[in-house]
């Protein structure tokens, strides 16, 4: 009977190990798990609610949404794409609902409802789940491999490797000793600490459309924004630090932001709004009339931050104090000095070099047998289901070749 050992028991281990019991379910599959619980990300992703995936149903566009593994995902989708993970859950009772900005998550808004599908599909199909059980070495035997654990050592025919990020190196360690090139991991999906800027009175202040760039780099950001009171986070933030995770890394998170609060709005327009403003409405006071698609507290404090009296006329606003607007709300700036990480939520840049990996099978080139799944891997997605979704499209190809042998 083939033995096949699956090392991490979160999202890409789960379903690597029911891909690989569907495909063979002669053979024995067993998650080994290091700590007391399984699925742990899963539980607290997306507030508790678990964003599986994203209604982005065409590959290639699918793929251009991670920063690290762009190419070797779009091949990975021919086999199992976001179209596939919607029907997988829906197949098993699982409800879903897409949200307008196309993340998808479960009907019940409740993370458990994931976890809940896969403990009944593991029942169901045999696998067996033992926890407290890390593995410190993989070596390497005529067809097979000898896992060691602290007391004592599993014999397996194939072993599919699923730690998931690691936040440093030399959690890879065991993994290196196989001769596998190690990306250095770095954070992604972080918000920005900005301890020196006044902005952070506003916390809880949410701007619906935004744009920011790294001052000096071409990385941009979109979405929503949100003030917290630490600095600035949302997705707009999110996705800009995923994009940017290696370059601000370098940079040891000291960097300016250039924040545009209008999305795309361009120059001459907003000049425009601004002339046509002043003169319908010359007589009012500039704090009292915001024709801007923002919060009335942070217009106010876009004309206080320019040295501007909110109580003054719009018809005495001048083209100076225009300048000074429209340059502020198109390049508003900002010095960040250092990050904040989702604790167990953490997202890493960095794992196993692609090359070494065979992206039609998850399989080393380096072993026959070993495979991989998920963010072991030198994959990350932005913010928005891609990183789950990464997980499931590497767990059924890697679950599915390793029972096939």
């Amino acid at each position: 009977m083939t033995k096949i050992a699956i090392i991490g028991g979160g999202a890409a281990g789960f379903f690597a190990a029911i891909s690989a019991k569907m495909h063979a379910p002669e053979a024995e599959v067993l998650i080994f798990e290091k700590t007391s619980k399984c699925l742990g990300k899963v539980k607290i992703s997306g507030g508790g609610r678990c964003n599986v995936t994203n209604a982005t149903f065409n590959n290639r566009l699918l793929a251009e949404q991670y920063p690290r593994g762009e190419k070797f995902l779009k091949k990975a989708f021919e086999q199992f794409n976001a179209q596939d993970t919607v029907h997988w859950f829906e197949s098993r009772g699982v409800a879903l609902k897409t949200y307008p900005d196309g993340c998808i998550f479960p009907l019940s808004n409740d993370s458990q409802s994931i976890i809940d599908c896969f403990l009944s599909e593991t029942r169901k199909l045999g696998i067996q789940i033992i926890l407290h059980r890390g593995v410190d070495a993989i070596l390497p035997l005529e067809g097979g491999f000898e896992l060691k654990c602290k007391e004592e050592s599993e014999f397996v025919d194939r072993v599919i490797v699923t730690v998931g990020g690691q936040p440093k190196a030399t959690g890879f360690h065991f993994l290196s000793e196989l001769n596998h090139h190690i990306i250095s991991p770095q954070p992604s999906l972080f918000t920005f600490n900005m301890p020196h800027e006044s902005i952070r009175e506003f916390m809880g202040l949410v701007v619906e459309k935004a744009v920011v760039r790294i001052e000096g780099q071409k990385l941009i950001g979109q979405g929503p924004l949100l003030i917290t009171h630490w600095g600035m986070s949302g997705p707009a933030v999110l996705q800009l630090s995923a994009w940017g995770a290696r370059i601000l890394a370098e940079k040891e998170y000291s960097f300016a932001i250039l924040v545009n609060w209008l999305d795309q709005e361009k120059e001459p327009a907003l000049r425009q709004t601004f002339v046509d403003t002043a003169k319908v409405h010359g007589g009012k006071m500039l704090g009292n009339l915001n024709p801007f698609p923002i919060p009335a507290r942070l217009w106010n404090f876009l004309l206080t931050k320019n040295s501007i009296d909110p109580s003054s006329r719009w018809v005495d606003l001048g083209q100076k104090n225009i300048h000074k607007l429209v340059n502020c709300l198109l390049n508003d700036r900002y010095h960040v000095e250092g990050k904040t990480t989702f604790k167990e939520e953490f997202v890493t840049a960095g794992g196993v070099d692609l090359p070494e990996i065979n992206v039609q099978s998850m399989e080393s080139h380096r072993h026959k047998g070993l495979f991989f799944a998920g963010e072991v891997m030198d994959i990350d997605g932005i913010t928005g289901g891609f990183n789950f979704q990464a997980a499931w499209t590497t767990g059924y190809i890697a679950g599915k070749h390793a029972a096939l042998g």
